[in-house]
């Protein structure tokens, strides 16, 4: 009788076990998941640190030496072309003048008395001619004194904004001397390098009749509300550096940028058939990205592959082809050479659901 007992036991025992071995083959065969690369054009923002800089900005310097007599205009006006911006006390320019006019004066008299002369025969035509060259200098020197005095007055070359005075009432400028700085806001300059490899990847996909649009990040971590274009390229490559300067110009007729202002232009740059994964199929393991690849026999095996562009949820890479099949679920527990079952998932539906700029 017992031993009828304990043989029941042990089928019992041998059917419950069999019954678990199957559940947990059922539930290891639940945890796979695996896909494929996914074949597409895209496209991925780039970031460059930029300096901006007013369209025009010029020093704003004395012309002629003395004191300066009136200051017209205050830090941070806008001024119209033309405006009279400073005086230099003009007293000594206004005499010199009054001298100049006086000896044209008589350089026209004493011509015209020659000339007189001179059709009487009573003086030779050089002497004539010699009156006459006094006259066109006595001219030449009242024009440089009205130039002296003009420059007195120290005028704005543009609509602009003023910076930062340097002096006030009353010092005495010498010729050069720096007062002020004026710039030309309504559009901005926006600087920013490249590399050689860029650089060259865009003049390939670049087309000579369309210009690239672009957007700044400003400090804040704001977009400028004026898109802006790429305009030119500069002539030399940096040595130490090894980047080129790009120029992008942005429209600013709100006044928001000034010269000197910092920010980061945003590039928009397509990639075609770029090869598109998942994050969450990755595993990082000393520093490198591996995915693990099922081999037609259903066996995992790893494989390193470079990241060549970052999207918030996927990755374009290198190292995979469009048929490979690779773990999307199941990456932590799985192990090199394991032999596995898995549910195959179309890559087109997997990547919809994720980040992705341009699809």
């Amino acid at each position: 009788m017992n031993r009828i007992v304990l043989l029941i036991s042990l089928c019992a025992l041998i059917y419950n076990t069999s019954c678990t071995t199957k559940k947990l083959e059922k539930e290891e065969t639940g945890k796979y998941t695996a896909t494929s690369p996914l074949k597409a054009d895209t496209s991925f923002t780039k970031e460059y640190v930029s300096q901006i800089q007013s369209i025009r900005n010029i020093e704003v310097r004395a012309q002629e030496k003395g004191y300066l007599e009136t200051i017209n205009v205050d830090e941070g006006q806008y001024v119209k072309a033309g405006q009279v911006l400073f005086r230099i006390m003009p007293k000594i320019y206004q005499a010199e003048l009054l001298k100049a006019q006086a000896a044209v004066k008589e350089a026209e008299l004493e011509m015209m008395n020659t000339k007189t002369l001179a059709d009487k025969n009573i003086v030779s035509k050089t002497e004539l001619e010699i009156a006459e060259a006094k006259l066109d200098e006595a001219k030449a020197d009242l024009a440089l004194a009205q130039v002296h005095v003009s420059l007195t007055e120290i005028k704005a070359p543009f609509d602009g904004t003023i910076d930062r005075i340097h002096f006030k009432l009353g010092s005495l400028i010498d010729e050069g001397t720096l007062l002020t700085t004026l710039s030309d806001n309504k559009y901005v300059y926006a600087y920013f390098n490249v590399s050689e490899t860029e650089y060259l990847n865009f003049k390939t996909r670049s087309n000579a009749n369309e210009k690239t649009v672009v957007t700044l990040l400003l400090a804040n971590n704001q977009p400028h509300k004026y898109k802006g274009i790429v305009e030119t390229i500069e002539s030399e490559f940096d040595n130490t550096t090894g980047n080129i300067s790009f120029r992008a110009k942005f429209p600013n007729p709100d006044m928001l940028l000034k010269h000197g202002e910092t920010g980061k232009v945003q590039m928009t740059i397509p990639i075609t058939n770029a090869l598109i994964i998942p994050q969450k199929a990755t595993y990082e393991l000393q520093d490198k990205i591996y995915v693990y690849v099922v081999d037609k026999n259903n066996v995992v095996k790893s494989r390193c592959i470079t990241i060549k562009n970052v999207f918030p949820d996927l990755y374009v890479v290198e190292g995979l082809s469009e048929s490979d099949k690779i773990l999307l679920e199941g990456v932590q527990i799985a192990k090199d050479d394991d032999k596995i079952e898995y549910k195959y998932v179309d890559p087109k539906n997997v990547i919809s659901g994720l980040q992705l700029l341009k699809q």
